[in-house]
C-alpha cells in the first residue's frame, strides 16, 4: 500500500452498483446525478440509466474508455468484479451500499458530497495494492485483488499438490492450496488460519486447504508460485470466478502487471482489521 497524494480530475468517471440491489442502483443514480452537476461524463451499468449519463452494457466495456475515477456502491463483492476489469491503475472510490461488512469499502453513502469536494480539493490519497493473476496452458486469466484458490475437482479423492516458490518446493496431499495478497489475508486464507498482514507488504501468502499432516500457512515474495496437482482442479479467483486446470498441469500464480488503486480520504494503518472487530 503506496499513500500518494494526487491531482485527480473527475472528467470522465463509473458508477457501478451492486447487480439487482435495490438500494444500492438508488444511489447510484443519485451519485450519478450529482457528478452529472459537477460536469463529469458519467458511465453507469446497464440496468442504470440516468439522462445526461452514458449507459454502457457490461463491466468489460470498462477497459476500453479511458477514467479518471469509479464508483463502486454495494459490497466488497461489486468493488472486486470491477478490479477484475480494470487493467490499468484507475482508482476506486468505494462505497458501502448493501454489503455486508464491506471491509474494502471507504464510506457510506452518507459521506459522498464531503468524499467528492475532498477529491476536487485534493485533500485525498492514492491506495495501491497487490493484486495476483493466474495462467496456466499458456493463458493468463483475469486478475484477482484478495486471492486464487486451487480446488481439487474430484471431491471423493485427496491431491497430492505441489507447490515451488522460488528454489524452495512443498508437496503433500491436501484439497487444494490459497495464494493470497496482503489485501486478502482478511479473508479465506484467514479464515483457515492464515496470518493478517499490512496492506503495504509486497508478499503472497500461501495456504494449504485441509493438508493431510498439519502444514502452517507461508508468506512468501510476490514472486512466482508453480502449483501442480495430481487432480484436476479449479482455478478460483476472488470467489467469482473459476476456470479449469487438467491434473499435473503447471499452474503458475504471480504479482499482476498492474496493482489495484484505491481514493482513501483518511490514512489508516490496517484499515481492514478494525472491520473485522480487532
Amino acid at each position: 500500500m503506496q499513500f500518494l497524494e494526487n491531482w485527480l480530475k473527475l472528467q470522465n468517471v463509473a458508477v457501478v452498483s451492486k447487480v439487482g440491489n435495490k438500494d444500492s442502483e438508488k444511489a447510484a443514480i443519485n451519485v450519478t446525478r450529482k457528478l452529472l452537476a459537477k460536469k463529469s461524463k458519467v458511465y453507469t451499468i446497464s440496468p442504470i440509466q440516468v439522462q445526461g449519463a452514458k449507459t454502457i452494457e457490461s463491466l468489460e466495456e470498462l477497459k476500453k474508455i479511458k477514467l479518471d475515477l469509479v464508483i463502486t456502491l454495494g459490497g466488497d463483492g461489486t468493488t472486486l468484479r470491477v478490479f477484475r476489469n480494470l487493467e490499468n491503475e484507475t482508482p476506486i472510490l468505494t462505497i458501502n451500499v448493501g454489503g455486508n461488512r464491506g471491509i474494502l469499502a471507504e464510506i457510506t453513502i452518507d459521506e459522498i458530497d464531503n468524499a467528492l469536494n475532498q477529491i476536487q480539493k485534493d485533500k485525498f490519497f492514492l491506495d495501491k495494492r497487490t493484486r495476483v493473476t493466474a495462467s496456466c496452458g499458456g493463458k493468463e486469466f483475469p486478475p484477482a485483488l484478495n486471492e486464487i484458490y486451487i480446488s481439487r475437482t474430484n471431491l471423493t479423492k485427496t491431491a497430492e499438490i505441489e507447490i515451488k516458490f522460488q528454489n524452495d518446493t512443498v508437496k503433500q496431499k491436501m484439497d487444494g492450496v490459497i495464494v493470497a495478497t496482503p489485501s486478502g489475508s482478511t479473508g479465506h486464507s484467514f479464515s483457515l488460519g492464515g496470518p493478517i498482514l499490512h496492506e503495504s507488504l509486497d508478499v503472497l501468502i500461501i495456504t494449504p486447504v485441509a493438508p493431510v499432516y498439519r502444514l502452517e500457512s507461508i508468506v512468501v515474495p510476490d514472486e512466482k508460485i508453480e502449483i501442480i496437482s495430481s487432480h484436476d482442479c479449479n482455478i478460483v479467483m476472488d470467489a467469482q470466478v473459476v476456470k479449469s486446470a487438467g491434473f499435473e498441469e503447471t499452474i503458475t500464480i504471480k504479482k499482476y502487471k498492474k496493482p489495484a488503486v484505491f481514493v482513501r480520504l483518511k490514512k489508516r494503518g490496517l484499515r481492514q482489521m478494525s472491520k473485522l472487530g480487532f
